[in-house]
Parts: structure tokens; C-alpha cells; sequence
């Protein structure tokens, strides 16, 4: 609980675990705005230190989070992890039902950069002092210049351990002991950077559904400014991601008029969102839009659309092939219903409630249905080395929108390799030996 009177020692930077009591909210409580103008008061006090993931929590919890200390300081900024240092974690834990799911623990760690003052948006609106998570892992060379990007998916966070944990250490496609990995949280993430549960220093309340569209143009603006001018990075070796960091790798290619990036390895996505992926969004938008609690204006408690979202999120980023070989037609008891799919879904669904919200689905969604530099690549904007990777059984990206990737950069700057798994979309996190091998081989000839 936390009243206005709630004072808070802030020597450290405090980051509080989300947990799924956590998610159980007080954004109807009647004294939100006395919460809000508190935790205003708070972030002063903490000089930027108090994240928006904490705010989040706060305002959100209904139960005591007990706040872990991180003592990142500008000394060891540019080192948060490198060399023997970098903790080493499994590609992936078996889920209920036994798929793999794709992600680690997810956290808000990290450190922030503040854009001071307003923020334009590709869409017309505006940012004020919007915060940007980011982790570092190695050291940084000399010259600035040892820099390797990785930007992450969808529901992803700047802890690159977390989901692509096997390709992180020595003499590994993100070696610690070559390069100054930088992974950064997409604008508009509930990972730390401001979203619709950070507070709109204009008014002292929630963006909630007031939150202003993104594109995906912006975030990479922000992360591009925060590489330049926060970390002093002169040069960028290559930009890595998957899916909507696929996109992102693609604008940071055709935002490179200062040839700062020098090569890009886009995985899993095409030139533009098509008319698939946006219909795939909006009948999650749709399941969220259904939702009692969406319908009465309490769109932060749309919780059972936010579980189908997911659940249908977790069909698209999968195989028909996959699903029978994990599941078949088992049932978990008598009952017609009690598919061994259904109980996996519904665990999906229901886990995924502890660590997202529906407004911020529904908004990063509608971001990503933002990407589209097709007419940039066909005017010949990216001119630096490429390799386009995709998946051999990816429905949801099939491939042959890498094939067109490569063919509108061309054969004389890119080149397109093939990952072969049974796991659809998700194979780009869940095959990491063939991930890490085709970005070793890579970057050694750039």
C-alpha cells in the first residue's frame, strides 16, 4: 500500500518484481490521483530513479512487492556484465503441457535514458520526458565502435539473457569479450519505458487509453538518440532482432542516413506489416475489446480478453505440426472439453496476466501494425550488408517476405539463410544453435 504520506529512501534504484498478485489493481481506488501525485513527488526525489515499471507496480498492487536494489552507477554503466561475468541461462523452460515457452524471467531491469522536454510522434502526438530502458552487456572499445544492437520482440524487455540467453557470453554470437551488446525495450513497453500505466506529467494521472500511438519509427528514433548522445556510440557493427525487432533492425536501416549503422541481421518479418499480420492483431485487439470490463471504460481490468489474446497470440506463433505432436487429441480427464491444448492455452493465457496489461497490448499491437518500409527498401535506402534470416514453417511471417526483404535490398548488400524448425514463428527464440551460428558466421565476414 502506498498513501501520500509514504516516504521512500532513494539512495539506490529501486525495481520492483512483478508478480501476479501484483496485477490485481487499485487504478479505481478513490484516492488514484492522491496516489499519482505521490509518486510523482517520488520520482523527483529519486532523480529519474523510480521506474515506470515501479510506478506501474505501485499503483497496480494490492499485496506487499518487496523491492530488490540494483546499484548500476554511471561507472560501470558501459560494463553492467561482461566477459566470464555474463551469467549464462537456458534457452527455454518446459511450460505446462510441454512446449517450450520462449521466455525467461521477465523483468523491468536495467538502466533508463530520459528524452528532456517533448517528444514528437510520427502520428501527431507527443511525449513528454519519456524514459527508455536499456541493459548493457561488454565493455565498450576505444573507439566506440564495437557496438552490436539486439532489439526485442512483442512482449520482450532490454534483458537480452532472459529470451536469447544462449547466444550471450564468450566466443558466442553476442561475445562479451569482443562486443558492447546494447539491447534496448520498445517505447510504449510496460518493461520500463513510458506506456499507458506511466504518468502523464501534464495532468498527474495514468496515459491509460489516452496513451498516444507510436509507430515503430519513434521507438527506433529514441533508442538511435539514446546510442548517440547517452552512450556516445560513434558507430554501430550490426543491428540484430526478431519479429517486431526484425522491424525495428529494418528502420534503424532506413533511418541510417549518417552510415552510424554498418550492417543488419533482420529476423522473422517482412518489409511491411501485411493485411495477415494486422487481421491476426485485431481479432486479439477484438478479444480485448469484448471483454465486460473493456466495454464499461475499465480498460486496465480487461483481463479475460487480454488471456484470450494471448491464447490466440500462442496458436500464430507456433505450427499445426507442433500442436499435434505435443498434444494430439489428449484429453486431461472425461470431460469432451478437456483438451490437453485447452489446459496449454488457458496456462498461456492466464500466466501472461502477470506480466502485461491489455491497453498496453492493444497499444504495442497497433504499433507494430505501424511497420512498413517497404517503398524505402525498393528506393534503395539500405546499402550496408544484410542477412535476412527466416523460418522454414513460420505461418504468421511466412517466408516469403524475407525472400522479398532480400530481393528489394538486393544480392550485391544482403543475403538470405533459412532456420528449420518445427516451431513456427517462435523458432527464431527457441532454435538458438542455429540462430547463434548464422550471426557468429555473420559478423566474422563484416
Amino acid at each position: 500500500g502506498i498513501t501520500p504520506s509514504t516516504r521512500i529512501h532513494t539512495t539506490h534504484t529501486y525495481y520492483v518484481s512483478m508478480t501476479s498478485a501484483c496485477m490485481n489493481t487499485l487504478l479505481l481506488h478513490p484516492s488514484k490521483k492522491q496516489i499519482a501525485a505521490s509518486l510523482l513527488h517520488l520520482r523527483r526525489h529519486a532523480k529519474g530513479n523510480l521506474t515506470t515499471r515501479s510506478l506501474h507496480t505501485l499503483m497496480t498492487s494490492s499485496t506487499t512487492c518487496t523491492p530488490s536494489v540494483n546499484h548500476h552507477n554511471q561507472n560501470n554503466r558501459l560494463s553492467s556484465s561482461n566477459g566470464a561475468n555474463v551469467r549464462q541461462f537456458a534457452t527455454a523452460n518446459a511450460g505446462e503441457g510441454g512446449m517450450n515457452d520462449e521466455y525467461g524471467d521477465m523483468t523491468a531491469d536495467g538502466e533508463s535514458y530520459v528524452h528532456e522536454g517533448e517528444f514528437q510522434l510520427a502520428y501527431g502526438g507527443k511525449l513528454m520526458d519519456p524514459e527508455l530502458r536499456y541493459m548493457t552487456y561488454g565493455t565498450l572499445n576505444e573507439a566506440r565502435d564495437n557496438v552490436l544492437v539486439v532489439c526485442h520482440a512483442l512482449t520482450g524487455n532490454a534483458s537480452l539473457h532472459s529470451w536469447w540467453g544462449s547466444l550471450l557470453g564468450d566466443n558466442l554470437a553476442f561475445d562479451t569479450s569482443k562486443y558492447f551488446i546494447v539491447c534496448a525495450n520498445i517505447l510504449g513497453s510496460c518493461y520500463g519505458s513510458t506506456n499507458p500505466l506511466s504518468i502523464n506529467p501534464e495532468t498527474g494521472e495514468m496515459y491509460g487509453i489516452d496513451f498516444p500511438d507510436i509507430a515503430v519509427k519513434d521507438t527506433v528514433k529514441i533508442q538511435l538518440e539514446m546510442l548517440k548522445e547517452h552512450l556516445n556510440i560513434r558507430s554501430v557493427k550490426c543491428v540484430i532482432g526478431g519479429s517486431f525487432g526484425g522491424m525495428q533492425t529494418l528502420e534503424y536501416a532506413v533511418q541510417n542516413s549518417d552510415n552510424f549503422i554498418r550492417s543488419i541481421i533482420p529476423i522473422g518479418c517482412g518489409a511491411q506489416h501485411t493485411a495477415w499480420q494486422i487481421g491476426i492483431s485485431e481479432t486479439q485487439r477484438q478479444a480485448i475489446y469484448a471483454d465486460p470490463e473493456w466495454k464499461a471504460g475499465n480498460h486496465m481490468q480487461a483481463q479475460s480478453g487480454l488471456s484470450v489474446a494471448r491464447q490466440i497470440g500462442m496458436v500464430s506463433y507456433r505450427t499445426a505440426k507442433g500442436y499435434q505432436s505435443k498434444f494430439g487429441r489428449r484429453l486431461s480427464s472425461d470431460s469432451i472439453d478437456s483438451w490437453e491444448v485447452r489446459s496449454y492455452l488457458e496456462y498461456q493465457g492466464e500466466k501472461f496476466l502477470s506480466r502485461f496489461d491489455p491497453v498496453t497490448y492493444v497499444k504495442l499491437t497497433q504499433q507494430m501494425d505501424s511497420h512498413d518500409v517497404r517503398g524505402k527498401l525498393e528506393s534503395g535506402a539500405v546499402q550496408i550488408p544484410t542477412l535476412v534470416l527466416g523460418i522454414d514453417s513460420d505461418i504468421l511471417y511466412p517466408l516469403h517476405e524475407q525472400e522479398e526483404v532480400q530481393q528489394l535490398i538486393g544480392n550485391e548488400f544482403s543475403q538470405l539463410s533459412i532456420i528449420k524448425s518445427e516451431a513456427g514463428h517462435d523458432g527464431f527464440l527457441l532454435e538458438q544453435d542455429q540462430v547463434n551460428k548464422y550471426i557468429t558466421d555473420f559478423l566474422a565476414g563484416v
